[in-house]
C-alpha cells in the first residue's frame, strides 16, 4: 500500500463524505473487509478523487449520474450529501436530477429525487 495516497484518499473521502461516516465505515471494518477498505481510500479517493484534473464539485455530478443508472440509492444518498459539502447548490442538482431523467430513466430520477428530498429536508432541519 501507498501510506501517502492512502493518507491523500482519507483526507478527500472525509472532506467529501463527512467524518461521521468515514468514523463508522472504519469502526465497521473487520479482517473479512479491511483489504477492501485499504483499496476504496487509497485508489478511489487518493487516485481518482484526489486527482486534480477534475474539481471535487464535478466529481459530484458525474457520481450522482452513474450512481442513480446504477439504482445505488444508498451510495446516490452519500454523495448528494457530498455534493452538497462540494459547493452544488439545491438548484444545480435540480438540474442534474433532471439529465438523468433523460439520460437514464424517470425511474432512476424518481427514486433520486426522493433521496435528494430527504437529504434536503435533513440539512434544513
Amino acid at each position: 500500500m501507498d501510506k501517502a495516497r492512502y493518507d491523500k484518499g482519507m483526507a478527500m473521502r472525509r472532506r467529501v463524505v463527512g467524518d461521521d461516516y468515514v468514523d463508522r465505515s472504519i469502526a465497521n471494518t473487520s479482517d473479512f473487509d479491511r483489504k477492501f477498505q485499504d483499496m476504496l481510500n487509497e485508489f478511489a479517493w487518493g487516485t481518482v478523487w484526489s486527482d486534480e484534473d477534475l474539481k471535487p464539485r464535478d466529481r459530484s455530478l458525474l457520481n450522482l449520474g452513474m450512481i442513480a443508472c446504477l439504482g445505488r440509492m444508498a451510495e446516490f444518498e452519500l454523495h448528494f450529501r457530498g455534493a452538497l459539502r462540494n459547493g452544488l447548490t439545491p438548484t444545480e442538482l435540480g438540474a442534474a436530477l433532471r439529465q438523468i431523467a433523460v439520460y437514464c430513466g424517470f425511474p432512476a430520477a424518481l427514486e433520486a429525487h426522493r433521496v435528494a428530498k430527504k437529504v434536503l429536508a435533513e440539512t434544513k432541519s
